[in-house]
């Protein structure tokens, strides 16, 4: 990861550091922030704590196994409409890269760049409104994309960033048909109308790239990590003290920040920020043979349907989709942090659901379909569309409605900060995010990213759904209904 970055702004110098940081979350944006601020010499004399709920009997089982941030597998792209985000990646894929040590994060197999063909479909109906929860829904004030306009974006922004570098620019290439498609994808299986391939992308394990970024953060001797759940925040009349937790410990910090990804919002009101939404993923075990056919295939990615495949490794496939997702809302025991001092709320907060706490948990057919449909599309070798997964995943994001993170000081509660809103594209920036982060900390939030990352100021009552041009599937699906659907799903492990 990069050396800390000198601060320019004078908004910065004048901060005085907390004396205590209390972290709550391991995941991505809470990791980031934590090896960031422990090299920060701003923070010198802070004390770091991360707390998360790994499990008390296993205190070295940070993140928790069901984060979002662990997983076989993500995708590594500066394919992005908007620029500032592919610049943003641009700039961490020159340490993913760095393989030349067994410690740089791309080395021993954590980062492989097989390419990636982003596709969209010809014609793409015009998105849902949103089905209203109470009263009329407005419309968003932002333009809406579809899959083909952010690809189209995409290959734009992706040719901007490589022109500096003749090497780079030779590795970008429009697929402009299907058959174009097909023989660049290598599978005999093909997806969208139109696309290109851009080689200087790929992806990354995410598991052991977690496990890589722990390590860092332990050898820095200066976080201390809690294992413990937390249930609520402790605060005054105006201001956020600590947390309390599942035990009855409270944990006590002049800043508190809260980075529990799409369980953010059952500790921080976030009505109007963002959502927790449940993704769909399913692995299966694969031949030898197929093996090496998948195996040199490049990520495919089509942002109309949202689905996508990852070449496997160790006979084991994975296929996705970036999708509107699943909500779960439910009434929490212990509300969480109101909107502001003085006001009450017991919002119903959509809550991730997991197989940690429910081994049996399926993914809804409806999902499964999908995923089927990916197999068929894009990878149709005999025998693999109807073969059993060996398991399913919900994958939880934390959705805002533009795909933005969240990443501020909270506007009404003192010696609150929040980082969430990952909106399922965030690990590309393992290399980079923390740094951004820490400098948000201190005021100094990079300018590009300034609106982007504000807490934004609430619409009204509507429902949440991120509208980036790049989601499948359909928006408002309750997973407690898809699942009483019927369904023959192998239970997620």
């Amino acid at each position: 990861m990069t050396s800390s970055p000198p601060q320019h702004s004078s908004s910065s110098s004048n901060t005085n550091s907390p004396s205590s940081i209390l972290i709550i979350g391991s995941g991505l944006f809470g990791l980031t922030t934590a090896y960031s601020l422990s090299r920060r010499h701003e923070f010198a004399n802070t004390s770091i704590t991360v707390i998360d709920r790994s499990d008390p009997s296993s205190t070295s089982t940070f993140p928790s196994p069901d984060a979002a941030s662990v997983d076989t597998s993500r995708i590594v792209r500066a394919d992005y409409a908007d620029h500032a985000y592919a610049a943003l990646c641009d700039e961490a894929q020159l340490q993913w890269r760095q393989q030349e040590k067994p410690t740089d994060l791309g080395a021993q197999g954590r980062y492989y760049e097989t390419g990636l063909v982003v596709v969209g479909d010809a014609t793409t109906p015009a998105p849902v409104a949103a089905p209203p929860v109470e009263g009329d829904v407005s419309e968003s004030p932002h333009k809406k994309l579809t899959g083909m306009d952010y690809a189209r974006k995409s290959w734009e922004n992706v040719l901007s960033l490589a022109s500096h570098n003749p090497v780079l620019a030779e590795r970008i290439r429009e697929l402009p048909n299907v058959d174009a498609i097909r023989e660049v994808l290598g599978t005999g299986g093909s997806s969208g109308a139109w696309g290109y391939i851009n080689k200087n992308s790929g992806w990354t394990d995410a598991g052991a790239s977690m496990a890589w970024l722990v390590e860092q953060v332990r050898q820095t001797g200066r976080v201390n990590f809690v294992a413990g759940t937390v249930v609520s925040l402790e605060h005054n009349e105006t201001t956020v003290t600590g947390a309390r937790l599942s035990d009855g410990r409270v944990l006590t910090a002049d800043l508190v920040m809260v980075a529990a990804g799409a369980w953010t919002g059952s500790l921080v009101d976030l009505e109007g920020q963002a959502v927790a939404t449940g993704q769909v993923l399913g692995y299966l075990d694969i031949t030898e043979e197929e093996q090496e056919i998948l195996g040199t295939m490049p990520v495919i990615l089509n942002l109309s349907s949202g689905l996508f495949i990852i070449p496997p490794t160790n006979r084991i496939l994975k296929v996705a989709r970036h999708a509107y997702g699943y909500s779960n809302p439910q009434s929490l025991p212990i509300p969480p942090l109101p909107a502001s001092p003085g006001s009450t709320s017991n919002p119903v907060v959509s809550i991730p659901r997991t197989s940690l706490h429910d081994p049996a948990l399926c993914i809804p057919a409806e999902g499964e379909a999908d995923l089927r449909a990916a197999l068929r599309e894009m990878a149709p070798l005999p025998g693999l569309v109807d073969r059993p997964f060996t398991k399913t995943r919900l994958c939880w994001y934390s959705d805002t409605r533009t795909a933005d993170f969240l990443i501020d000081y909270h506007p009404y509660w003192k010696n609150l900060f929040v980082a969430t809103g990952d909106s399922g594209h965030a690990f590309k920036f393992l290399p980079v995010i923390g740094d951004k982060i820490t400098n948000c900390i201190l005021r100094d939030c990079p300018p590009e990213f300034k609106e982007k990352w504000a807490w934004k100021e609430w619409e009204g009552s509507k429902v949440l759904f991120t509208e980036d041009g790049s989601r499948g599937g359909k928006p408002g699906l309750i997973l407690d209904e898809e699942l009483d659907k019927a369904a023959q799903i192998l239970p997620a492990v």
